[in-house]
């Protein structure tokens, strides 16, 4: 179900980024070459994964994980989950769960010791959803946008 990405999987990944409030605010699904530069550059990162859900062939969700060796708690590696996507027919059926489940386990097998993401404020069911898997809102984020 879960796996890496590949670049072939890219317009369904810009689809899903898309079809939201947010994302089709600053997404633009049908200017592939424009993401194509991104997605090599994250595959080609040892410490980048972008994976995809597949049900029957068809991508189904998307998420990003960064591995990120830090100072703090002891030299300790923290997994940022980012850009968590699931499609609008297959949301409410566990698929969500089922993909975190899986994000969580890869940052377990590579030695993390904490999980992070953050989530919009405009997302209150995505805060639902993460706090009923046990994440804590324990920080307040600051963004500066440089372009």
């Amino acid at each position: 179900m879960m796996r890496r990405a590949r670049v072939t999987d890219l317009p369904a990944i810009l689809a899903l980024l898309a079809d939201d409030p947010l994302g089709a605010a600053r997404e633009d699904p049908t200017d592939i070459a424009r993401y194509r530069a991104a997605f090599d550059q994250i595959d080609a990162d040892p410490a980048q994964l972008l994976a995809i859900a597949e049900v029957a062939g068809r991508v189904v969700g998307t998420l990003q994980l960064t591995f990120i060796p830090g100072l703090s708690r002891g030299g300790a590696l923290r997994g940022q989950i980012e850009a968590v996507r699931v499609a609008r027919d297959q949301r409410g059926a566990g698929l969500g769960r089922a993909m975190m489940d899986w994000a969580i386990a890869e940052c377990r097998d590579r030695g993390c010791a904490l999980v992070q993401l953050t989530t919009d404020r405009a997302r209150p069911e995505a805060h639902r959803f993460y706090d009923g898997l046990g994440f804590v809102p324990s920080h307040l984020g600051y963004k500066l946008a440089l372009a």
